[in-house]
């Protein structure tokens, strides 16, 4: 079994995903009171006492979706209960029993699992004396809790360790390899309909996310661990993006935050295009994003197969075109409903983290800015000359260089762009940002790593 599983059911707007982020203590599914906002399945590994398990929010049962997906919700619902080893039936406790909670009930009651009632929203232990009404739906032991008030959260946790199945010989393995430091997070970002779920699926290898024609299917950034080459991965599958102007509501604008911070906390980017759609405006806005967090990024056109007569060279072009300043971001061509070129793409992904990850030595970057400087030295400015004193690499992902010179004023922007482009070309950052940054001897030393910003001129010309 490994680590066990506990799927968190019920009718629409119930609380589930609430109650999963109040678990987990910290903000993992969407929370909106539209119905129907959970679609796929999101999960979070726990470790409480001695004991991994994790955590599965479905879709509300019965949901009628606006966008005909209500078959596909039900079948990861279906897939979430059958590898549960627990299910947590969740009611809500101010409206009482409905139709749709006898049904899920109903629907429940055909499993022979360990299940455990809890009925949310019971703010106030006076609802307590309230609840006889919710025994007819099911024989399983009952829990009382309100997110909203933080009511109960260690007795609800008391009874989950309680029913989960004894301990087998892997759950201890599986659960630390599970909650370790994956080899590589990746963020699968782009605008909608590029591909992004049907890709996930390969790499989880299996139906992890629901794939649709219906632009938007996905609302949730989550996070699937998959394993490669006895590698452990994360990918991060994010909303797909639209125009601002045109966000439709308050789900679909959470969605849009989600997917930025995972760039934020993704090493690598997977930027998405549709081999057949041209760039747009959506997409210029995450690549700006991207280049903003200085994330390292690969360029991944799928749908490779209905590309017809346009060439690899072509869609290179274009897109070196469309984006200027990120020509040293790699270019992947993948078909990920045929799984052609998938492996390879993760591949290049690790590549490119090794590469943010290379820390060279103060004497290297010297050599380099020396050189660039003989070269082509900066030119005068107000009748003075710029001065580089030396360089040095302070961190990695992103590569930081900091130079010390007489004033970061002094030195023309053309001419930090030919800079950026020598260190890029002459260290080993060939594919990579480089946040590069100009202070002037005269300020004070300390705090260079963490306060940088505030010390120094950014010189983010080009990425």
């Amino acid at each position: 079994m490994g680590v066990p599983k506990v799927a968190i059911v019920g009718r629409p707007n119930v609380g589930k995903s609430s109650l999963l982020n109040w678990l987990a203590g910290k903000r993992i599914s969407v929370v909106d009171p539209m119905s129907g906002v959970t679609r796929d399945r999101v999960t979070y590994l726990m470790h409480e006492g001695d004991r991994y398990f994790e955590l599965v929010d479905t879709g509300g049962i019965g949901i009628v979706d606006l966008d005909d997906l209500s078959a596909d919700i039900d079948h990861q619902i279906q897939v979430g209960i059958e590898e549960a080893a627990v299910i947590l039936f969740v009611v809500d406790g101010k409206t009482g029993v409905t139709k749709l909670d006898i049904d899920v009930a109903e629907r429940l009651r055909k499993l022979e699992k360990p299940m455990l009632m809890v009925i949310n929203k019971c703010d106030s232990p006076k609802l307590d004396d309230d609840i006889a009404e919710y025994y007819r739906l099911t024989n399983a032991p009952v829990v009382c809790t309100s997110v909203k008030s933080g009511r109960n959260l260690d007795g609800l946790l008391a009874k989950v360790l309680e029913m989960l199945p004894s301990e087998d010989d892997v759950e201890q393995d599986e659960g630390a390899l599970l909650s370790a430091t994956p080899e590589l997070k990746l963020a699968i970002v782009g605008r909608r309909n590029v591909g992004k779920s049907t890709f996930i699926n390969v790499l989880a290898e299996t139906d992890r996310m629901i794939v649709s024609e219906v632009a938007g299917t996905t609302r949730d950034s989550v996070d699937i661990h998959f394993q490669l080459d006895e590698k452990s991965f994360i990918a991060i599958d994010t909303p797909g993006v639209r125009k601002k102007k045109s966000l439709a509501g308050s789900v679909e604008w959470y969605g849009l935050t989600r997917a930025k911070r995972s760039v934020r906390r993704a090493n690598v980017v997977l930027m998405f295009f549709n081999a057949i759609d041209t760039i747009s405006r959506v997409d210029k806005q995450l690549v700006d994003e991207i280049a903003t967090h200085h994330k390292p990024c690969i360029f991944v056109v799928n749908k490779w197969d209905l590309a017809g007569d346009m060439t690899t060279e072509k869609w290179t072009e274009y897109l070196f075109h469309q984006f200027a300043s990120m020509r040293h971001v790699p270019i992947a061509f993948i078909t990920a409903e045929q799984q052609r070129n998938v492996k390879k793409l993760i591949n290049l992904a690790q590549t490119i983290h090794k590469q943010a990850c290379i820390r060279v030595s103060t004497s290297k970057v010297n050599t380099v800015v020396r050189a660039a400087i003989e070269n082509n030295p900066p030119p005068h400015r107000k009748n003075r000359r710029p001065k580089i004193f030396y360089g040095t690499q302070v961190s990695t992902e992103p590569p930081t260089i900091v130079l010390k010179c007489n004033d970061p004023k002094l030195f023309d922007p053309s001419w930090k762009r030919y800079l950026l482009g020598v260190l890029r070309e002459q260290l080993p950052f060939q594919e990579v940002p480089i946040r590069l940054y100009m202070r002037s001897r005269l300020k004070r030393e300390e705090g260079m790593d963490t306060s940088l910003e505030d010390q120094a001129e950014s010189v983010d010309v080009s990425e």
